[in-house]
């Protein structure tokens, strides 16, 4: 059984990649669905927003935040990779940049939340 690719840190770019899309995938109709609560009126859309406060809603909303940033910053290196021409020897560090970036977006993002 060959498991040596799965060393290789363009699979884990991949894996990442498609986890976070995933998520956000699942993530966007519970969007529509809040939005939707708004057309019950502004009553409804608050009851419903008194819900975000809560410490699980922050979890939630952070884990949004990081799989929309590394979707965003890992989908910038399949650009990457399918127009501009790379050194193999530099996956790694485009790979490590990523997510670095990814990282990074949440951080600031938990930041401002706590201000």
């Amino acid at each position: 059984m060959m498991r040596g690719h799965r060393n290789h840190p363009g699979w884990w770019a991949a894996l990442a990649h498609r986890l976070s899309g995933l998520s956000l995938a699942v993530f966007l109709p519970l969007h529509f669905l809040v939005l939707g609560t708004a057309l019950g009126g502004a009553a409804a859309l608050d009851r419903f927003l008194d819900l975000t406060t809560t410490p699980l809603a922050k979890i939630a909303e952070t884990g949004i935040v990081l799989a929309l940033a590394l979707h965003l910053a890992l989908g910038l290196r399949v650009l990457h990779v399918e127009f501009l021409p790379r050194p193999e020897s530099r996956t790694r560090a485009i790979v490590a940049s990523c997510f670095g970036a990814g990282v990074a977006v949440t951080l600031l993002f938990l930041l401002n939340l706590t201000a």
